[in-house]
């Protein structure tokens, strides 16, 4: 079997870009990386440079988080800041994993089986009436808590994908709206996680799991994780071996790509 650490193509997008062709999609990683570009000098002392640069994002975000009825409260100016100016693409931590087997078909992938070892992951759980309220939500509270917002009172480090466990109902013909976004915590923290400041943030061990992985771009909402669940279990060969009403979505980014890519996952049965 061969290990891997994630894939170089895919898109984490648990915040947004504000689009001239169009409505504001969801945040993605890239932009940071686009803001972060723009910044011919970073300050790193407090000042008023320093403030300028912190109501320049926090008002991008806010101007995105309108176009999904979401506020971006003015606590987040520090969070997102930080955030922007630590964005290093090549420094990103993937979640490891190991590759059991894929399925192709004409060339083209189906999907990969792959084992997940036991990790922990911070984890708050969201239960807005949308699911891009709930992820956005979510996502701005981890941001905190990777952004000094923890025990240690450090930088944690962005590591990919974000996920979001989401659950259907006894028809799996719609998703409830409790969902679950967590952060992977790097290696180096696995064995001493920081404590969150933030009570709503719980630190879990997730134990080993096998995964069946599909890759999918665009959007994410309720009814795109409904089709690409439904086209997931249509190509596995045993769709029964898997939780029949628990799913995550992966959210990787690629700073060169124009279109976001995602992933489905269905966990086998313990």
């Amino acid at each position: 079997m061969q290990q891997q650490q994630g894939e170089e193509a895919g898109g984490c997008q648990l915040s947004g870009v504000v689009s001239e062709l169009g409505p504001p999609a969801l945040l993605t990683l890239e932009d940071l990386e686009r803001l972060d570009e723009e910044d011919d000098s970073p300050s790193t002392a407090d000042g008023p440079e320093d403030d300028m640069e912190q109501d320049r994002l926090l008002h991008y975000w806010q101007s995105v988080g309108r176009g999904h009825r979401v506020d971006v409260p003015r606590d987040m100016a520090e969070p997102i800041q930080q955030l922007t100016r630590n964005n290093r693409p090549q420094e990103r931590e993937h979640v490891p994993f190991t590759l059991i087997q894929h399925k192709e078909k004409h060339g083209e992938l189906l999907y990969e089986k792959r084992q997940y070892g036991k990790a922990k992951w911070a984890c708050i759980t969201m239960k807005e009436e949308q699911y891009e309220q709930s992820i956005c939500l979510g996502f701005m509270k981890l941001m905190k808590y990777i952004c000094e917002q923890n025990s240690s009172g450090l930088y944690l480090g962005l590591t990919i994908p974000i996920v979001t466990i989401v659950h259907t109902n006894e028809y799996r013909s719609e998703i409830t709206r409790s969902v679950t976004v967590a952060y992977y915590l790097p290696e180096q923290l696995q064995g001493q996680p920081p404590q969150p400041s933030d009570p709503d943030i719980v630190i879990e061990e997730w134990p080993p799991t096998i995964v069946y992985s599909r890759s999918f771009q665009g959007v994410i909402n309720e009814m795109t994780i409904m089709r690409e669940i439904n086209l997931l279990e249509e190509l596995l060969e045993s769709p029964e071996l898997c939780l029949e009403d628990t799913f995550i979505i992966a959210g990787y980014t690629n700073p060169a790509a124009v279109v976001r890519r995602n992933e489905i996952w269905f966990l086998q049965r313990p």
